[in-house]
């Protein structure tokens, strides 16, 4: 279940075909989900409720042609690896890849790996992957390292365009988000500008918040629905404390410094949904466009002196902020709604966000909302 199959209509613009980020055209979507094990903790043993999800950027090998991208920090109490490569090249030159925070390093040495597979064993190669995480110790065996390179591997080879699951899937499985389950969401905008169509998608990591500053379109949804009602799973060490991750994706054309900008704005759509950034999370933007591609050889060898790329005018890039702001937005709820309650280590529970309820407290606050038929 999403926002729209209920009614809920965050903003103003129009969503893609799927309302998801493979709406972009070539940007595919890959999930290993890892769920093993219930009862009292057994570190090593389980219960294991995590996994691994990756980006790629689209149809082609983005090693070898990178796209450009900015990157922003909301606050930095965790890890996207590779940014500072992103800030000084102004390029995304991998796979994204997305995982529990103890496992980057074994996504991040995958990925290369799977790289490193697909070349002449002689070709000098070097990669700095981007790979983001966020804590999902609540309800997994955060210490027993399960994520594996074989993970990693199959969520790059089941990638895809078209639908995105959300929800405990991927490195969603084991997140909680506003003291509901938590997990992977996805939104998209359709942006017209003078006659023409420009697409741009989100995907969000969602493990962020407390459940009493949770607002949907305005209403105090955690105020309405709180952990009397809805128990919130045992808390972290500070209450609130995660992050989320959120990658932007566009084939509009823009410059690095334009993606910066970008990726800025989730910010905005975070904060609406009542995330504040709080001291214990991490919550670290990326934003790409496929608009530009130059091969990585011609950035790296003497062949052109110059290369043509095409840039959006600045005074029609508001357009573009509109749509990160509400797909962030949108993603976040989408996410909430398709996560399904989950029972983790130590029997701790994260419920999902009852959709009857969400309704219910909608209608009372005036906005438009309604259960799908047989829902």
């Amino acid at each position: 279940m999403r926002a729209r199959d209920l009614g809920i209509i965050l903003g103003h613009g129009t969503p893609g075909h799927w309302n998801a980020i493979t709406d972009v055209a070539g940007v595919r979507v890959g999930h290993t989900t890892i769920i093993n094990g219930d009862g009292p903790l057994v570190v090593g043993q389980g219960p294991v409720r995590t996994g691994v999800t990756v980006v790629l950027a689209h149809e082609s090998n983005v090693w070898a042609e990178p796209v450009f991208a900015g990157c922003h920090r909301l606050n930095g109490n965790g890890e996207l690896t590779g940014l500072e490569w992103v800030r000084e090249s102004g390029q995304l030159m991998s796979p994204i890849g997305l995982t529990n925070t103890h496992s980057v390093g074994v996504v991040r040495d995958a990925l290369i790996a799977s790289e490193i597979a697909e070349r002449d064993p002689c070709e000098v190669f070097c990669g700095l992957p981007v790979v983001g995480e966020t804590w999902d110790g609540r309800l997994n065996d955060f210490n027993g390292l399960h994520v594996k390179p074989e993970h990693v591997f199959n969520a790059l080879r089941s990638a895809s365009s078209g639908r995105v699951p959300e929800g405990n899937v991927g490195s969603g499985t084991g997140m909680v988000c506003h003291g509901f389950k938590g997990g992977i969401g996805t939104s998209s905008r359709v942006v017209r500008i003078e006659g023409q169509a420009f697409t741009l998608g989100v995907l969000v990591q969602a493990n962020y918040g407390r459940r009493e500053r949770l607002r949907v379109d305005g209403v105090p949804v955690g105020e309405e629905i709180p952990s009397s009602e809805v128990p919130l799973p045992i808390p972290p060490p500070v209450e609130g404390g995660g992050s989320i991750i959120v990658l932007v994706a566009t084939d509009a054309p823009l410059l690095p410094h334009q993606l910066t900008r970008v990726a800025q704005r989730p910010a905005i759509g975070i904060g609406r949904m009542g995330g504040v950034g709080e001291q214990t999370s991490g919550d670290l933007f990326l934003a790409f466009s496929t608009g530009n591609r130059i091969r990585a050889t011609d950035m790296n060898v003497k062949t052109s002196l110059t290369f043509a790329v095409s840039m959006l005018s600045d005074s029609y890039i508001t357009a573009i902020f509109d749509a990160t702001v509400e797909a962030t937005e949108e993603a976040i709820l989408n996410c909430l709604l398709s996560a399904e309650t989950m029972t983790g280590r130590d029997g701790i529970t994260a419920h999902r966000l009852p959709p009857d309820r969400l309704v219910e407290v909608m209608r009372k606050y005036n906005r438009p909302a309604e259960l799908p038929a047989g829902a």
